[in-house]
């Protein structure tokens, strides 16, 4: 399933991850694809909202990656691969945290480690700027995680 989603400012942004975090189950990947400055991170701020994580959530550029308590014993993974062209030992904890079931794992600039992801729990995410503020949004979901849908559209 494909879905196109207009987000017109970064409160919006921030609002369309919490949305998508408050449907979480565990076991969720999203690999988030878009130039710098698309509003990757700023969506996984909102993931981690919706997650009630309590953490501030930073970029994880120059540390690779983040981790963050969630709700229910769950946890928000977020990996940033961009300084990295041999993700070198990282591709074996990426290998190891997509095993968890209760990880929620977020992934920017994965290029290097896309033959890792798993088609069946990988939502895809397209980030394109549509105007000063406002971006495009193009998700591919697979029909294992359908039931995020109706939270995109949300308001």
């Amino acid at each position: 399933m494909q879905i196109t989603h207009s987000v017109p400012s970064l409160e919006a942004m921030l609002q369309f991850g919490q949305r998508l975090g408050r449907s979480l189950k565990g076991g969720e990947i999203f690999e988030l694809v878009g130039d710098v400055g698309t509003g990757k991170t700023t969506f996984v701020k909102g993931l981690a909202k919706g997650l009630d994580v309590t953490d501030v959530v930073q970029s994880p550029t120059f540390t690779i990656s983040r981790v963050y308590e969630a709700r229910n014993g769950l946890s928000l993974l977020h990996y940033d691969f961009y300084r990295l062209s041999e993700p070198g030992i990282m591709r074996d904890e990426l290998a190891e945290s997509l095993q968890e079931s209760t990880a929620v794992i977020a992934l920017e600039w994965d290029q290097t480690v896309h033959d890792l992801l798993p088609q069946v729990r990988t939502l895809r995410l397209e980030f394109s700027y549509a105007g000063e503020e406002k971006r495009q949004v193009l998700l591919t979901i697979p029909t294992e995680l359908e039931y995020m849908a109706s939270s995109i559209e949300e308001q």
